[in-house]
């Protein structure tokens, strides 16, 4: 079934939507974390999309390549869409945000964001104990850690008691990586984490 068309109306409204900050317990981001205690790798995007926004699904825009990849790379068993999320804490796999607020793209976020983000995630992080946290944008990565040196792959540091892996982005934009490569990166990870391929 091809993925639902969504008028410049709604993703204005989408991007309207409240933007939680996640200060407290009680908040809640545009499109809610898909997390558990002690995962095996805790994916997290830049923030959300106006799509991801409308659906309440990360990396929903059609064209945004992390569901492919993540099965390309031995993640899951099949490619899951988007509005499948929640199946990936079954294979101790989460996802979250550095950024809650959503834009149409990522460089209408300020470096505050960014750097307020790197704080909220870290503390989410050390509460909930995963054993990798895999951010998928080097830039964002940079800012939010103000690690200006960091490239794709392993860091030295830890985030929250966390190894930390950084990931290409899977927008659709990104044209210096392909599906193909990001799969490589993202297999990398998969091995380094100690995970084999799930079974169907």
């Amino acid at each position: 079934m091809a993925p639902r068309r969504f008028t410049d109306e709604e993703l204005r409204a989408a991007r309207d939507l409240p933007q939680a900050r996640l200060r407290s317990p009680g908040d809640a981001p545009t499109v809610p974390d898909v997390v558990a205690s002690g995962l095996s790798v805790l994916f997290c995007g830049i923030n959300p999309g106006l799509v991801s926004a409308a659906t309440g699904h990360h990396f929903a825009r059609p064209g945004n390549r992390f569901w492919p990849v993540l099965h390309l790379s031995g993640f899951t068993p099949r490619r899951l869409a988007p509005s499948e999320q929640r199946e990936l804490l079954s294979y101790g796999l989460g996802i979250t945000n550095v950024v809650a607020r959503a834009t149409a793209r990522a460089d209408e976020l300020t470096d505050e964001e960014f750097r307020e983000g790197g704080r909220l995630l870290a503390a989410k992080v050390e509460r909930l104990r995963p054993r990798w946290l895999a951010v998928a944008g080097v830039t964002a990565y940079r800012v939010a850690f103000a690690d200006r040196k960091a490239a794709v792959g392993p860091q030295e540091r830890t985030v929250g008691g966390a190894r930390v892996w950084v990931l290409p982005n899977p927008s659709g934009l990104n044209a210096h990586w392909t599906a193909r490569t990001m799969a490589e990166e993202f297999a990398r990870l998969r091995e380094a984490a100690g995970e084999d391929p799930p079974s169907r």
